[in-house]
């Protein structure tokens, strides 16, 4: 199914899945929010790559778990989907309706500097 941005393929994943998903450690959530935003408030175990300066090549290794796109509200982590695409990766999964829909299935945030 075609997307936005062109995407060949972009799942949208729900909230709930997503978080069972990082309990268990099957997936690296990847926010691509900017840096204020992610200090602001984010999902616990998110790591960011802000699309402004979004480079796919930098991704960590996923080691066999899926790496999930995640931003505000679904625009900028489908924009990333495309981008890894297009740069050959086999990403194609994103928390659809990002951290608002997150946030609306009633499941915790958390704020403040990440701690490295």
């Amino acid at each position: 199914m075609a997307g936005l941005f062109g995407t060949k393929r972009c799942k949208d994943l729900k909230p709930q899945g997503v978080h069972e998903a990082l309990k268990t450690g099957e997936v690296v959530l990847i926010d691509v929010r900017e840096p204020h935003e992610f200090a602001a408030e984010r999902i616990e175990g998110a790591l960011p790559f802000p699309l402004s300066s979004f480079d796919p090549s930098a991704l960590p290794a996923a080691e066999g778990r899926r790496i999930v796109m995640q931003c505000g509200s679904g625009m900028r982590s489908a924009k990333a989907v495309d981008l890894c695409q297009r740069a050959g990766l086999e990403i194609d999964r994103h928390l659809a309706g990002g951290i608002n829909a997150w946030k609306m299935a009633g499941l915790p945030t958390i704020s403040g500097p990440a701690k490295s």
